[in-house]
């Protein structure tokens, strides 16, 4: 197949346009010509490989707006230029409103058409090009970030960084610019491994470093409900900083974003940790401590988070010194994301309110989580536009559209992201050993010291201890963990799905970002 752009122009005057022709096929372009709308469609029926119509808007029987209909109707992603004699408003208004690309007045100018096909069809290729050649330049300035031992400031940016070309490659053709990106990502994940295992202890026990989960709300929720706007935060599960990114537009265009900040969630980068840790404002030994007939171990029968409105509770007595109306609202089900859609407009009743929304159950439905990711979102491009196509249709959305009347304050954030983990580690653990596929606790475990961030004193990191003898070990990187009963089948199961409970940026580096309404 050629690799010539394949213009179909219809014209019932195609003679006349000889000149424009020979210009187009010395700029090394394809044209096929028609004399009217009912060849052009039989064209377009029979080649598959046609990039752009020129459609003349006067032909006699089927007329140009009438070929533009059906053209439409059969092929609506076609990009289509409408040509005439007549400037008529209301002729080109319907063209326009029959979503034409452009138009262009008779006598047609060759450079005008050379600039209409340089807009419309070579635009996207020279985007994604400039895109390549531009990441080019800066490979090497965020290599050279990478191995300067930045501290977490400089990890976020970095993460932030790579994120930014990741979706802007994402339009592109160039695989070779994609597979140097995962190349660094690689590299990234693999330094702030490093990172993370010398200094997390510090960061718990000397209570420094990045911001953590414990410390989300006192810093980033709480102090927002000073200025006596009811505060509605929403917490989704799951939600990774690409995610984030690829629903920021669809948000925007009824929220202004006020502040875009991060906090690291905590090891591990597990809901029962994670999120109880939010929602406490405490660590999860101190969790335990202060309320253990609430805390559930990893090897404990029973749900994990089934207080976290009582710890929320808890948290705003300690920390907010009045009364303040308060709710707490988790969303499992379709049934209960209709509730919340119902029930938006109560919230603003409220001094606070917190959804926990878990979008991944509701992606999945009945569906193991695992299991639809993996037949839905192959890889990182895909899992974002499933997300975005599941934000657009959710109730979570049409709730976030009732607020927006409203003069409230939302804050969306998450508990921990996902990392597709591609390479397997095994373990040995006795039948007290948890099952979570990137971080393990249980007594005399086995591993392969290099793969992990191993943790003898749990309570040195604030985690509580099974017994006495339990020790903590997170995986690096897209690492796996796999007992080595029924090894190869595993493997081959687990890979390629997202999975949380480690170390790397995209499980660690969480979005919490604070929207006001824009006609507030």
């Amino acid at each position: 197949m050629s690799d010539k752009i394949r213009i179909l122009w219809a014209d019932d005057e195609i003679d006349l346009l000889k000149p424009q022709l020979f210009f187009l096929e010395k700029k090394g372009y394809e044209v096929i010509t028609v004399s009217n709308g009912h060849d052009a469609l039989d064209v377009l029926d029979e080649d598959g490989n046609i990039d752009i119509v020129f459609l003349d808007e006067s032909m006699p029987g089927l007329t140009g707006l009438e070929t533009l209909s059906r053209i439409k109707s059969k092929l609506p992603n076609i990009p289509i230029v409408m040509i005439t004699k007549n400037e008529a408003e209301n002729i080109m208004e319907e063209a326009i409103g029959s979503e034409i690309d452009d138009y262009l007045i008779k006598p047609v100018n060759p450079n005008q058409i050379l600039l209409t096909l340089k807009k419309i069809v070579d635009n996207k290729r020279l985007v994604s090009e400039k895109t390549a050649t531009d990441y080019q330049q800066e490979f090497r300035s965020i290599a050279m970030e990478i191995n300067s031992g930045p501290d977490y400031k400089g990890w976020v940016d970095i993460y932030k960084k790579i994120i930014s070309w990741e979706l802007r490659l994402d339009d592109s053709n160039n695989q070779q610019m994609k597979e140097i990106l995962n190349m660094q990502k690689e590299e990234a994940n693999k330094e702030f491994f490093k990172f993370v295992s010398r200094n997390y202890t510090d960061w718990v026990k000397k209570s420094e470093g990045p911001r953590k989960s414990h410390d989300l709300m006192k810093e980033k929720v709480l102090p927002l409900l000073a200025n006596g706007k009811p505060t509605i935060m929403i917490l989704m599960d799951n939600l990774r900083y690409d995610q984030w990114k690829i629903i920021e537009p669809v948000i925007s265009e009824l929220y202004k974003i006020e502040e875009e900040d991060f906090f690291f969630s905590i090891l591990p980068t597990a809901t029962q940790y994670s999120r109880n840790a939010i929602f406490a404002g405490l660590l999860p030994a101190d969790i335990q401590k202060r309320f253990p007939d609430w805390w559930l171990n990893d090897n404990e029968e029973g749900g994990k988070n089934l207080k976290e409105g009582e710890l929320m509770s808890d948290q705003i007595k300690r920390l907010v010194k009045r009364d303040i109306k308060s709710e707490y609202v988790k969303v499992t089900n379709v049934q209960g994301a209709r509730q919340l859609q119902d029930n938006a407009l109560n919230f603003v009743n409220n001094d606070f309110t917190a959804i926990v929304y878990n979008f991944i159950d509701m992606l999945s439905h009945s569906r193991t989580e695992m299991e639809v990711l993996k037949e839905l979102a192959g890889d990182e491009k895909a899992y974002r536009s499933l997300t975005k196509s599941w934000f657009i249709n959710s109730p979570l959305w049409a709730t976030m559209q009732k607020l927006a009347e409203r003069d409230v304050q939302i804050v969306i954030t998450t508990d921990h992201g996902t990392i597709r983990v591609q390479n397997s580690s095994k373990v040995i653990g006795d039948r007290d050993t948890t099952t979570n596929l990137r971080y393990k606790v249980g007594k005399n475990l086995q591993y392969d010291r290099k793969d992990v961030f191993e943790v003898r004193n749990p309570g040195e990191v604030g985690l509580p201890t099974p017994n006495m003898s339990s020790s903590f070990i997170f995986a690096k990187e897209d690492l796996f963990f796999l007992y080595p009963n029924n090894y190869t089948y595993y493997n081959n199961f687990f890979k390629d799905t997202f999975q949380h409970g480690g170390i790397s940026l995209e499980e660690m580096v969480c979005p919490v970002v604070r929207l006001v309404p824009k006609n507030k």
